[in-house]
């Protein structure tokens, strides 16, 4: 159970280990708009959320996790990686 909160830790950390803010607010807003489908499910057609805010943190959410990929694809190289 220790090492599974340990990991849980490790998913708002870039690859450096340091905490990343846009993993942070990705996941928050991927989490909360799921979490709000599907609650919204459940509820009559009058009771939901409009569609400019539900595609407004959609954008959100795969721009920061999108950025968090870029950069780790393309992210700056060592000194040492630039020199072999």
């Amino acid at each position: 159970m220790k090492n599974f909160f340990k990991s849980l830790g490790r998913l708002f950390m870039d690859s450096d280990g340091n905490a990343s803010s846009k993993r942070f607010v990705g996941i928050l807003c991927g989490v909360s708009l799921c979490a709000t489908l599907c609650l919204n499910s459940y509820s009559h057609g009058d009771i939901k959320p409009s569609d400019t805010l539900v595609n407004a943190v959609a954008m959100l959410a795969f721009g920061c996790l999108g950025l968090t990929s870029t950069e780790k694809i393309f992210g700056k190289k060592d000194k040492n990686q630039e020199s072999n």
